[in-house]
């Protein structure tokens, strides 16, 4: 999709009654892969599918640890995902110290 003047914010309709920012949302799930969470009253397990776009693609982590006792499975895109774990670490350091 390429871009127009009417995908700049999400509230903003096409003449064909379109919001394009969610559609490129829909999209961008599309190519995300599957995460699971299980929890019990004394473990929790966390698995992601490892997805690669091509063969000369690397595979990209899908788990990620955010302080020692938080972690997060990623399904979406990566570099959304990376910033939020980001934020995220932040979070657990100011609340830490």
């Amino acid at each position: 999709m390429f871009r127009n003047m009417y995908d700049t914010d999400v509230t903003v309709w096409s003449p064909e009654g379109r919001l394009l920012q969610v559609e490129y949302a829909m999209e961008s799930v599309k190519q995300g892969s599957a995460c699971i969470a299980l929890r019990s009253s004394t473990h929790s397990v966390i698995g992601a599918l490892k997805r690669s776009v091509s063969e000369l693609s690397s595979h990209q982590q899908k788990i990620l640890e955010i302080d020692d006792h938080l972690g997060i499975g990623i399904a979406g895109l990566t570099a959304d995902a990376r910033t939020l774990a980001k934020w995220m670490r932040n979070e657990c350091l100011n609340h830490k110290y």
